[in-house]
Formats: C-alpha cells, sequence, structure tokens
C-alpha cells in the first residue's frame, strides 16, 4: 500500500512500529511515533538547507497508539517532524497547524528559540527540525571508544559544571568551541579538573531544551537548560556542526582522561508549560499521556504542578515510562555517560500522584541490565504532596542531602545550637542513610549547588541579589545562612577579605573530610562569584560564566583547594570510615571515633546541647588490620569568634599530633611543620587536622 505524499514523490510503505524514531534502513527509513486519539499522523519532510516543505506523507499504518510508515530514498541528515490531525472536540489540544517534533528524534537541526509571533500561525518557522541520524554508534569500550572508567565510590569528587559557563571564557579554549561540547573536552580543561583532583564531571542538563516564553519575552533566556524538549538529543547550542558527534566526543575524551561524566536530567516537567503553554512534542502526540491531571474541589480536571513548572511528567503511564527508560539507556550505551543526576526525582516515584519507593519506573530502573554499573543520584524531593523524600530512594541510589548544606553553613556562620547536628552531617547522616541499609557514600554532600548561592558569594552577601532575572529579586531562596563579614558585597577591606577566605577553607575542608560523597559547585576553585545572584538560571553571561583570570587570593585558594583533595584522596580512612555493606567486610575501617571538648574532656550530652561552647574536636582511629598504614587523624573545629585552647589528650609517649592542614593559613607552603603533643591554641573560626605519628622526643 502506497500513502498520499504531496509536493515530492517517494515510495512509501507499512513500515514497523518498533523502534520508535526515525530508523535508517538499506534502501530508506522507518518512522514510527506514539500518538493517542488521532484521525491522522502526517509526516513532514523538508530541505536541509532552506527547511522548506519537501513532502508531505500521510503515515499509512497504525499497531496500537504507533503509527508508521518506511519511506524510501530517505537517509542520514534528512530533516521532518510530524503534525496531527485530531477530532473538533480535541481540536485545542493539536491543530494541525503545529508542527512537532518527534519526542524519540536523536538530533535536532538547531536550537529551540520561542517566537509567539511565528508560532502563532503554522509553527514551522519556529520550531526545530528532526534530524535523521543514520547509525548507532558503537558502546564506549569498543575498538574505537576509550572504556568508562571504574570509580570506586569511596573516591568519587563530584564536580558540578555547565557546558557554555565552564569554556565560554577561557583564554586557552579556541573562540569558535567556547561554550560548546568540544570546548568542554579541550586540554586545558581536562588538565584543569586532573589537577583539581575530581573524579567525576556532574553537568548540568544536556537535552535539548526550549527557554520558556515569559523568560524570553523578558529579554533573557534559561541559561541552565531545566527545560527540556526532548529527551534524546543533545542540546544543538553547545554543537559547533554536529551536536551529537560532538557530545559523544566530550564524553570519550573525559573517559580517556579518566573522568565520569554524569547528566543532569530532567524527567519533572517539560517546555509545553502548563495549559497555556506552546505545543511543541508531547502534548500535540499524547496530551492526556504525558502530563499528570488532578482533580479540582470542584471535579475540574487541571494540570498537576508538583514541578513548579506549570506540568508534571506522568512518569507512571507506561508511554512515558519507556520513553523514559529508552532515553536512559540511549545516553548509556550510545552517548556513553556514566550516570545521572535527576532533577526533583520524587517526580519519578509518583504513582500516579502519591510518591511510592516500589513505583513503576523506579523500579524499571533498579533491575535494568544495561543501567546496572550507572550511577544514580537524586535530586530526593519536588514541591508536590509528601514531596520531601530524602533517605527513602534505594540502596542503589545517591541522595543530595540539603540537611549536609544547611547545618555546615549554619555551625561555620556561628549559629547557637548546631553541634550536634553538624556533628551528624560529619559523619555520614546516619540518622537518614541508616548504617546497614544505606551505604556511607550514599549523602551527597554539598556546600554550594547551581542553585544558590557560589562559595565566594556565600561569604560576600548576607542577602540575595537577583535584580538582573527581572523579577524585582522576589525569586531565588530567601533562606541562604550566608554572611558578609562586615559589608555587602565587594571590598577592598583587607581583614574582611581574610576573614572571608579564611570561611570559605573552612566550608571546602569540612565537604571534603566529611563521610559521604563530595558535590563541589564548578568555580567554587575560582573563587567564582554571581555578584550575589542566586537564582543565576536566566543569566548567560559574565554572571554565570567561568572567570579564569585569578588574582592572588583566587590562585591561594585554587591551591588550597587541590591539597584538600589530595589529603582526602590519600587517605583510606578519611574517604570511608565505615565498610558496612562491602562484600566480606562486615566492619568498620575505624576502630574508635572519639568526641572531645577542648579542655580533653569526653563530649557528653549536655555538652552536645550547649549553646556556648562551639568548638569540639574528632579523633578517629583506624583499624590495623584494614589498611597499609594505620591511620590516626583529629579533627579540630572552633566556629567560635575567639581562639580556643585545645587539650588533644594523647596517652602515648612515643609520638604525636603532625599538623597537616590548619584553615588560617591560605596556601599549604604556608603551612607550619608544627608537632604537638597536648596543648595547642587553635584560632577563631577554624578547622585544624592532626595526624598521629611517631617521632623521638
Amino acid at each position: 500500500m502506497n500513502s498520499a505524499c504531496h509536493s515530492h514523490h517517494q515510495e512509501v510503505d507499512l513500515g514497523r512500529p518498533f523502534p520508535l524514531g526515525a530508523t535508517v534502513t538499506e534502501n530508506g527509513c522507518n518512522f514510527a511515533v506514539t500518538c493517542t486519539d488521532a484521525r491522522a499522523v502526517v509526516l513532514c519532510l523538508f530541505h536541509a538547507d532552506t527547511e522548506e516543505v519537501l513532502g508531505e506523507i500521510v503515515m499509512p499504518a497504525k499497531s496500537g497508539d504507533v503509527w508508521h510508515a518506511h519511506v524510501k530514498g530517505v537517509s542520514h541528515g534528512q530533516l521532518y517532524g510530524y503534525r496531527v490531525e485530531r477530532g473538533e472536540e480535541n481540536l485545542h489540544h493539536s491543530p494541525t497547524d503545529k508542527l512537532l517534533i518527534d519526542p524519540y528524534a536523536r538530533q535536532l537541526s538547531r536550537p529551540l528559540h520561542w517566537n509567539a509571533r511565528q508560532y502563532s500561525g503554522d509553527s514551522q518557522f519556529m520550531m526545530a527540525k528532526c534530524v535523521v541520524i543514520a547509525s548507532q554508534s558503537a558502546p564506549p569500550g569498543s575498538a574505537d571508544r576509550p572504556p568508562k572508567p571504574t570509580i570506586p565510590r569511596h573516591r568519587r569528587i563530584l564536580y558540578e559544571a555547565h557546558v557554555k559557563g565552564l569554556t565560554k571564557q577561557h583564554p586557552d579554549v579556541p573562540v569558535a568551541q567556547q561554550g560548546k561540547y568540544l570546548g568542554a573536552c579541550h586540554p586545558a580543561i581536562l588538565e584543569h579538573l586532573k589537577a583539581l583532583g575530581i573524579t567525576s564531571v556532574q553537568f548540568m542538563p544536556l537535552a535539548a531544551f526550549m527557554p520558556e516564553p515569559y523568560i524570553t519575552e523578558k529579554g533573557l533566556t534559561n541559561y541552565w537548560g531545566y527545560n527540556p524538549v526532548n529527551y534524546f538529543a543533545p542540546e544543538p547550542r553547545y554543537g559547533q556542526d554536529d551536536p551529537l558527534t560532538e557530545c559523544r566526543t566530550m564524553v570519550d575524551e573525559y573517559h580517556a582522561a579518566g573522568f565520569e561524566v554524569i547528566v543532569d536530567v530532567v524527567y519533572n516537567h517539560t517546555a509545553e508549560g502548563g495549559p497555556d503553554g506552546p505545543l511543541l512534542s508531547f502534548r500535540g502526540m499524547f496530551p492526556h499521556q504525558a502530563y499528570l491531571m488532578e482533580q479540582t474541589a470542584k471535579g475540574k480536571l487541571v494540570y498537576s504542578n508538583h514541578s513548579g513548572c506549570g506540568n508534571t511528567v506522568y512518569s507512571a503511564h507506561p508511554i512515558m515510562t519507556n520513553m523514559i527508560m529508552d532515553a536512559l539507556r540511549y545516553w548509556v550505551s550510545d552517548i556513553g555517560v556514566d550516570g545521572f543526576r535527576f532533577d526533583l526525582a520524587a517526580c519519578l516515584g509518583r504513582d500516579p500522584q502519591q510518591f511510592s519507593v516500589f513505583a513503576g519506573l523506579l523500579r524499571a530502573i533498579s533491575q535494568d541490565p544495561q543501567l546496572k554499573s550507572a550511577v544514580l543520584i537524586a535530586e530526593p524531593w519536588d514541591i508536590g504532596p509528601g514531596g520531601y523524600q530524602l533517605g527513602t530512594f534505594g540502596a542503589r541510589w545517591f541522595e543530595c542531602n540539603d540537611k549536609f548544606r544547611d547545618s555546615v553553613r549554619a555551625f561555620w556562620r556561628g549559629d547557637k545550637g548546631i553541634k550536634a547536628d553538624f556533628a551528624t552531617r560529619l559523619m555520614g547522616s546516619r540518622d537518614v542513610f541508616h548504617k546497614g541499609y544505606r551505604n556511607i557514600n550514599t549523602s551527597v554532600n554539598n556546600v554550594t549547588y547551581h542553585d544558590g548561592f557560589t562559595l565566594q558569594d556565600l561569604v560576600s552577601y548576607a542577602e540575595r541579589h537577583n535584580e538582573a532575572n527581572g523579577e524585582e529579586n522576589r525569586d531565588g531562596h530567601g533562606h541562604n545562612l550566608s554572611a558578609n563579614y562586615g559589608v555587602e558585597g565587594p571590598t577592598s577591606d583587607k581583614a574582611i577579605l581574610a576573614r572571608r577566605e579564611q570561611q570559605k577553607r573552612n566550608f571546602f575542608a569540612t565537604l571534603l573530610f566529611s563521610q559521604g560523597t563530595p558535590h563541589i559547585l564548578g568555580g567554587d576553585e575560582l573563587s567564582r562569584t554571581q555578584q550575589g545572584n542566586n537564582n543565576a538560571y536566566c543569566q548567560d553571561n559574565e554572571i554565570s560564566w567561568f572567570n579564569w583570570e585569578l588574582n592572588k587570593y583566587q590562585q591561594d585558594f585554587l591551591a588550597y583547594c587541590r591539597h584538600v583533595i589530595s589529603i582526602r584522596q590519600q587517605s583510606e580512612l578519611l574517604s570511608r570510615m565505615f565498610l558496612d555493606d562491602d562484600a566480606y567486610q562486615l566492619h568498620n575501617n575505624v576502630a574508635a571515633v572519639n568526641w572531645y571538648n577542648p579542655d580533653g574532656s569526653d563530649k557528653g550530652n549536655d555538652d552536645w546541647a550547649s549553646h556556648s561552647n562551639k568548638a569540639f574536636a574528632v579523633e578517629i582511629i583506624g583499624h590495623k588490620n584494614t589498611v597499609k598504614e594505620p591511620e590516626h587523624w583529629l579533627l579540630c573545629f572552633n566556629a567560635s569568634d575567639r581562639d580556643v585552647k585545645f587539650n588533644t589528650r594523647l596517652q602515648s609517649h612515643n609520638g604525636g599530633w603532625s599538623l597537616v592542614l590548619d584553615t588560617r593559613y591560605s596556601h599549604p607552603a604556608k603551612q607550619p611543620h608544627l608537632r604537638v603533643q597536648h596543648l595547642f591554641l587553635q584560632a577563631k573560626q577554624s578547622f585544624v587536622l592532626f595526624r598521629y605519628t611517631e617521632f623521638p622526643l
């Protein structure tokens, strides 16, 4: 059977319903797309250079909800899209004057920008076109691609970065590659990350997105990319000529350099927004299956909005569950990434409205053979009912721990009544991630994340300054637990600058010497500022881009960050005290953990509850049989605004404490060679790390 093909004659037959998307065959291309409740689905082919219509083909066959056709003569590089014809009662869902992106498109022809004038009639000229891609590439580790690295979970250090922000202003990256996939894997970038000591780069969304209409109409853009239009196609903004190949190349270069690549994925909402949002893809193809609906008290059906972005993906519906699973497998096996950070991951567990750890999608992820070794990081909440789910994801999952962030910020700011909670966070948040059930590295510890202050701004601003976002400074988090130490924003006061730098060193050391998986906000090591903006999602400019030209303060802090990471990575104990779920090692790596008051006495319950004392020490003694060289550490914290005399309560006469790190000193080279047996004076608002060594007295 041949179907109608207007304005360009091509031979069309029924084709096959699977695989979904456009699949190149020996003599043409098979097109298959899921579309519910439609009278007809029209495949539109376009000229590659002008995007003018080349042909329109009414899909000749339908299997269940999948429409399909095989078109002879169509090959790699062909541009296409779809139109859907529905009955009158469904007209408001998808009139045929809207061109739709194939939900399974592997590449888009160009970035998608909102344009109200172009969208208002036939949206063809606004819409990016889908691109037919010939072959699926070989998996990582095959003959022409480097293998994926194997990072032990206690060695993993995450570094969150944005492809464009990382590279846009780097002087060694060629101008044509700045802000692009190829720039992000430039040797200068890889050398910086290698020298820093991180193991895993967590890229902000790489899937194709469209900035929201309201932000576009304000003259701004969605820089972060948390507004997807498609789950498969890499974002064209970051490509020079061929985004898909260049994205794969970037992943391969990171693997060759020994890094994991983890990508942030957004399966909780899309760029189609609320009920008045644009028809771009899913809403035109399967409107009732794509988005979660709920009934109002008056019985009216409305969009659920558990994401805060107008819609919530109906992840429990088989169409969406299958598509998300297909996308995850594609990014792991074809593009080659090592894992995912799931934005607002509570949405993945809504089955359909209430969260369940046994939700269909979460079960599908946990059993999938192609995802068995993928790193899975949950942002374990959304804004819907019962949306805060920290600690409830399965044993394989890592979870972003906001309790760690808030407790560490409050402690170093000098807030009262924080000590006990701070100590719990330091030891892996076992009140949330219970021993015997969750690995000690489950907690993804962060002091800063892309949403919120940078580390530099955390110690420079008491309030957010988001005026540039055009919302009268009403957007962004108000509860920042930050401080400016005397002046709001930049200053030339050396005393204030010195105090800020010391606080940054305290934060960074606490992050790296806490049990869990450290998450570093990319650019913090460069002392990056967003000028007090704690919600810079719409700032595609110097507010968000890394500045690589460093002054003396910034150079010293970068050296300090490298030094702290190297201390953690060289220690078996500081990165993994507890081996409670490693095979055949159901004991601890640690023989004893002792908590002391500054005078050397054991900390009791009353001491933890006391508001007056903001200083304490923790002694960590390693098991002699678990490490090559027994480790014995003393970590001293003083968040008070006065120097504190510590008694280290050392029993041995054969050795003493050798100073490894004191956050008073701005550069590793300035650390004194200090050995202490009993008493030492710790500076105010400082952290000190000692290691026990035997030495003749």
